[in-house]
């Protein structure tokens, strides 16, 4: 790589790691902040929701945004915000001023995240490219395995009522540095979006798209993620739906008056990109539920404390991190089969650590064998997820760099919100009638279908490949 390519990977991985730190860590320290500030269960709840809706609503818009204005702006602006939301959060007196810092955090790390994935777009090319992205991957695991640890030992060792601040706090250092290297190493043409300065039409971010698309998202995302409120939330739903119609024929009508829309609905016609975006949205829908899971069957279940279930998926995410790096070095060899051979590898975990639990439920054997079991599944994630993203984007045309980008993690969240409220609730639904073994197991048979369909998706663009090589 040259010096400007690891100078963007360095400005750009440091505050994304920060930003899905915050996310990782933030289970273990709820009963803290509920003790310290005398937080209720629905204000707990809004700690995690009002940052995953925030985070989820302007995805898409700050990667077009991006795009048009010039990634280094937006990057340094999510950061910024993200910075100083964190320092809110740290010194926050009540639940209220919390949880309007967490949604200001969560806008920070939506317009900081797309610049990223479009910053590795425009500035790494072939194989490089795959090695950037597989960094990427690799600081989403290290991101997720350090994350309940964290927490966990800043409670152990700072106390209740300071750890929990720390968590937060912790971004702070980070986010100033970030901003001070940005401004010193971010190439001249990261601060130039597509847009001219005579040319007003490249200009346009197309404000009625961007707010059709945020109500949508919005409204799909809300009962998956504030489903405990009553059922009448559901009835968000089918509106947020309507609402993502509405924007699609918007976007097409914006396109044919000749002006550029907040999302070319042609990217759709790319079917690397239409096939990749429908393989992530399907694991993200299934695996990440998985981890949730884990951790509150270790506690609820078995008994142990918050550290122990943060453990219990450590080699699994220091596994996920290192596959994540080799799989970006031989992604464009392999292609879209080293996909399929991490969906098999995810199989084989789920499939392994349902066995475990059943034993377990006979009295035979230990939990801590997961600990193996799981690391398949972590191993799975380093193969699917940074390999996707690179072939996904591969023939996607520059200028639409963020924007794509927005919508691939816009997918991400939406099957992750789907999936831990399908998921946690068909576990709930089955230790309610029989025992926590139980509901493990029906959940993770679950999570298997849906990992398989993904697959089938998976093998539909390898054949697709072939084909295009004869």
């Amino acid at each position: 790589m040259t010096q400007t390519q690891k100078r963007i990977l360095v400005i750009g991985l440091v505050p994304l790691f920060m930003s899905l730190l915050s996310v990782s860590s933030i289970n273990v320290v709820l009963p803290a902040i509920a003790t310290d500030i005398g937080a209720s269960t629905s204000a707990l709840q809004w700690v995690l929701t009002g940052y995953a809706l925030s985070f989820g609503v302007v995805l898409v818009a700050a990667g077009r945004a991006g795009d048009v204005f010039g990634r280094s702006q937006l990057f340094m602006i999510g950061v910024g915000l993200f910075g100083l939301s964190s320092l809110v959060s740290g010194i926050a007196p009540d639940p209220l001023t919390l949880n309007i810092a967490r949604v200001f955090m969560g806008l920070g790390s939506g317009l900081l995240n797309p610049q990223v994935v479009g910053l590795i777009q425009q500035y790494f090319q072939g194989p490089p490219r795959g090695r950037a992205f597989g960094l990427m991957g690799t600081t989403v695991g290290l991101s997720v395995a350090i994350g309940p640890v964290l927490g966990g030992a800043l409670i152990a060792l700072l106390g209740e009522d300071v750890g929990w601040r720390a968590t937060f706090l912790v971004n702070v250092p980070f986010a100033i540095a970030s901003l001070i290297l940005a401004k010193a190493w971010f190439p001249p043409g990261a601060w130039r979006g597509i847009a001219s300065d005579d040319d007003e039409h490249r200009r346009d971010l197309d404000p009625i798209g961007v707010v059709l698309l945020g109500i949508g998202v919005l409204l799909v995302l809300l009962p998956f993620v504030e489903s405990s409120v009553g059922w009448f939330i559901w009835s968000a739903l089918p509106v947020g739906l309507v609402a993502v119609w509405v924007w699609t024929k918007w976007e097409r009508r914006y396109a044919a008056r000749g002006r550029p829309p907040m999302v070319d609905l042609d990217l759709f016609r790319i079917r690397s990109f239409s096939n990749g975006s429908i393989i992530i949205t399907l694991y993200f829908l299934g695996v990440t539920s998985v981890w949730v899971l884990v951790a509150m069957y270790m506690q609820q279940g078995l008994g142990h404390s918050a550290l122990a279930a943060g453990m219990i998926g450590l080699p699994a995410a220091l596994l996920s991190a290192i596959s994540a790096d080799v799989s970006g070095r031989f992604v464009f060899q392999i292609g879209r089969r080293l996909v399929v051979w991490g969906v098999l590898m995810c199989l084989v975990g789920l499939a392994s650590t349902a066995v475990v639990i059943m034993l377990l439920s006979q009295g035979i054997g230990s939990e801590w064998w997961m600990l193996l079991t799981l690391s398949f599944i972590g191993t799975a994630q380093g193969m699917v997820i940074s390999p996707n993203q690179t072939l996904t984007l591969q023939e996607v045309p520059l200028k639409y760099a963020g924007s794509s980008g927005g919508v691939l993690q816009t997918g991400q969240r939406i099957g992750t919100s789907m999936g831990l409220a399908i998921m946690t609730a068909l576990a709930f639904a089955v230790t309610a009638v029989s025992n926590w073994h139980m509901g493990m197991v029906s959940a993770f048979s679950a999570i298997a279908v849906v990992v398989v369909l993904a697959g089938i998706v998976g093998l539909a663009e390898v054949r697709r490949g072939k084909r295009r090589q004869r």
